[in-house]
């Protein structure tokens, strides 16, 4: 346990996730008089999977269709069919960031690219920075639940299970993430009289705006078609997105150039290249867990004191909750995810359904005090601090809390997408 308790305490110093479990596996190595040519072995071994390709993949195949002009016409069409009601642009932006989690599977890029549309235009029909900023960031988090998913490609590499339906497990909790804020939008919109469209859009003008984002729509369903049907793996799907996002991007949109391709090369390597080194440390680190033993003392510990399957889940959320204020979505999954498989295992719960209350636990950190990513992105659009988004912030937060606790105790709702498609 002393492993663990040095890594929160480098953690807390600020060490980079990556450094602090690259550093406490190098001293536990060192202190046991292992060979140091482990180290570059498992760091390897982490990252050298055919699944994991996809990580890349789909970073860059968001990157394309964020700079293809996706946002504005995502946007565009959630107006035409929420717009009119009270609070009518904040439920656009959370129905605009649930259609852009279902092109890119990111938190931060459904927070900036919708929020950097969304949040003037909201200040400029009266809405507060201080309720803009904190909503886009919850909008935001829905990017990693709603397929496709790079937490859950990670998960489901770490926990051997179908990725395929990870993603479809994901369909719904991501549905009653967006349900659930846009219901808090409207009850505050009647309270702050924050007004909508004067009218709702008519069919011809939701037809013509549809028919501009239904090739973007379109995309997660030839992804998790594909790979639920055996077309493709789940690392093809990754390819099939950038040349799917490229086609629509250049030949249909026509709104992506040299520049703009070079850009998204650029960025989707930087976003790839940390989420990998991050992996590759993890991957050492769960090797030097292993052979101490950590994950079987904390199994055995946890069976000893609780007995009941829901008070562990009660407690493994708590721990993920405060883990994910802390610390990155993925770094968070390769850390707690070989703790806790063998005991959720060991209590037959469903892995499937584990990955799912990993990922809402994470996603939630996202947009939590003090890390809370998404915060500074949309604080950072708004030119607002932190500390000015949280009173909005926590009733946002309780609604999503709601929607974990649901997904925790009710199975059925990761579970029964795919039990009918598997």
């Amino acid at each position: 346990m002393q492993i663990i308790l040095c890594l929160f305490l480098l953690f807390l110093l600020g060490v980079p996730i990556s450094f602090a479990l690259g550093l406490v596996s190098l001293g536990a190595l060192s202190y046991q008089d292992f060979n140091l040519l482990i180290v570059i072995q498992r760091m390897f071994g982490g990252v050298d999977s055919i699944a994991l390709i996809a990580i890349p993949l789909f970073m860059l195949s968001g990157e394309l269709m964020f700079r293809g002009g996706m946002s504005k016409r995502l946007v565009d069409f959630a107006d035409t069919l929420l717009g009119h009601f009270p609070s009518g642009l904040a439920m656009v932006s959370i129905l605009a960031c649930m259609f852009f989690a279902a092109i890119t599977g990111s938190a931060i890029a459904a927070t900036a690219a919708i929020g950097g549309i969304m949040i003037p235009l909201m200040k400029e029909k009266g809405y507060d920075y201080t309720f803009s900023a904190p909503l886009l960031a919850c909008g935001g988090s829905i990017g990693p639940i709603i397929p496709p998913s790079i937490p859950l490609l990670v998960y489901g590499t770490l926990a051997n299970v179908s990725v395929g339906a990870l993603f479809i497990g994901g369909i719904i909790p991501g549905i009653l993430m967006g349900i659930g804020l846009m219901i808090y939008c409207y009850i505050i919109g009647k309270k702050r009289h924050y007004v909508g469209r004067e009218k709702a859009a008519s069919f011809h003008e939701i037809l013509s705006t549809g028919k501009d984002t239904v090739l973007a729509l379109f995309m997660p369903i030839i992804i998790i078609g594909g790979i639920m049907s055996g077309i493709f793996t789940p690392t093809e799907s990754g390819a099939v997105a950038v040349f799917y996002s490229l086609v629509v991007s250049v030949f249909i949109y026509h709104e992506m150039d040299w520049k703009t391709f070079w850009e998204a090369l650029v960025n989707s390597a930087k976003s790839s290249g940390q989420v990998l080194v991050v992996v590759a440390c993890a991957s050492l680190f769960t090797w030097v867990i292993t052979v101490n033993q950590v994950p079987q003392s904390v199994t055995a510990f946890l069976q000893q004191a609780i007995h009941n399957k829901y008070m562990l889940l009660l407690v493994i959320n708590i721990i993920l909750l405060i883990a994910g204020t802390f610390i990155d979505t993925t770094s968070a999954i390769v850390i707690f995810a070989p703790l806790f498989i063998p005991l959720v295992k060991a209590m037959g719960i469903d892995l499937i359904h584990f990955g799912m209350i990993i990922a809402v636990n994470l996603t939630i950190g996202m947009c939590t005090p003090p890390l809370g990513v998404c915060l500074f992105v949309s604080g950072s659009i708004a030119k607002i601090s932190l500390k000015e988004q949280m009173h909005d912030l926590v009733p946002m937060l309780g609604v999503l809390l709601v929607v974990l606790l649901l997904v925790t105790y009710v199975p059925e709702l990761t579970l029964f997408l795919p039990r009918i498609f598997g």
